[in-house]
């Protein structure tokens, strides 16, 4: 990596950091590719699993939800084009009651449940991978990551314990000494 030349190795220095974010970038698209593919292979076992039928029942219930706030809505229209005072606020809570009652038919079901821990499980892969990409970096840049300084204490801690086991056989070889001198 050395040169001749004044400054080059700076340069190169650079030119190594420069392709290690490239590879980084790079596994962290591979990563999301991953991602996407488990999270597609997810959706493919709710369907295996007999998950399909309550997702379809759920899906059936929200939109009966919804074509009843269209109809209330429409009505409340109809109401104002004949004249009728309807609060707005009426009109907005039909709408966001819906929303809420259409949202809890389908977060009920366990195929929402197993999508959402499918999910969960697979963004928790994906941000260990991240982690581990971003530890590589720092590392090449020759800064201490989170695992060297773990690693620094744990062997900061044997050594304390090993200096503490050498105190108390120095201290016990001294009152051997000093008994034997008495």
């Amino acid at each position: 990596m050395s040169s001749d030349t004044p400054g080059m190795e700076w340069f190169e220095r650079v030119a190594e950091v420069n392709r290690q974010y490239a590879d980084a970038a790079e596994q962290t698209m591979n990563a999301q590719s991953r991602f996407v593919d488990a999270w597609l292979d997810s959706v493919d076992q709710l369907t295996r699993q007999n998950r399909a039928d309550e997702t379809a029942a759920s899906v059936a219930n929200a939109y009966e939800v919804w074509m009843q706030a269209a109809d209330d809505a429409l009505e409340q229209v109809t109401d104002v084009v004949e004249g009728e005072d309807v609060d707005v606020e009426r009109f907005r809570d039909t709408w966001l009651n819906a929303a809420n009652r259409a949202f809890k038919e389908t977060m009920e079901t366990s195929a929402f449940a197993y999508a959402t821990g499918q999910g969960l499980d697979d963004a928790l892969e994906l941000r260990q991978q991240f982690d581990d990409i971003t530890e590589d970096a720092v590392h090449e840049m020759g800064l201490p990551t989170e695992g060297d300084v773990t690693e620094i204490g744990e062997r900061l801690v044997e050594l304390e314990r090993r200096q503490h086991a050498v105190e108390q056989r120095l201290d016990r070889i001294l009152d051997a000494v000093e008994t034997e001198g008495e």
